[in-house]
């Protein structure tokens, strides 16, 4: 039964852990996108003529920004589906019986 307690407390706080990652995750790279964003509006309207150049670097950093962000959540889905923590239990468990 103690085993039991111990896998439901490891799922409880794995769900509360995926919510932050995902969340501020989310909440970085919008807040770095918008950053980045406006400082480009703001070059373009300085220099009109550069608007080439950094667009191509706006979209190369929004890309590596937005792939952070996935990276957190693809690690957030892997401890959501095959949690390797819960093994340690289970094999405990299984030695316990």
């Amino acid at each position: 039964m103690e085993h039991l307690v111990q896998f439901a407390q490891i799922q409880g706080f794995t769900a509360i852990a995926l919510g932050l990652i995902i969340g501020f995750g989310a909440l970085g790279a919008c807040i770095g996108i918008g950053i980045m964003g406006s400082k480009f509006l703001e070059a373009a309207a300085r220099q009109p003529e550069l608007v080439p150049l950094l667009q191509g670097r706006m979209f190369l950093l929004a890309g590596l920004i937005d792939a952070a962000f996935l990276i957190g959540v693809a690690l957030a889905m892997y401890f959501a589906v095959a949690n390797p923590l819960l093994g340690k239990i289970l094999s405990a468990a299984g030695a316990g019986q």
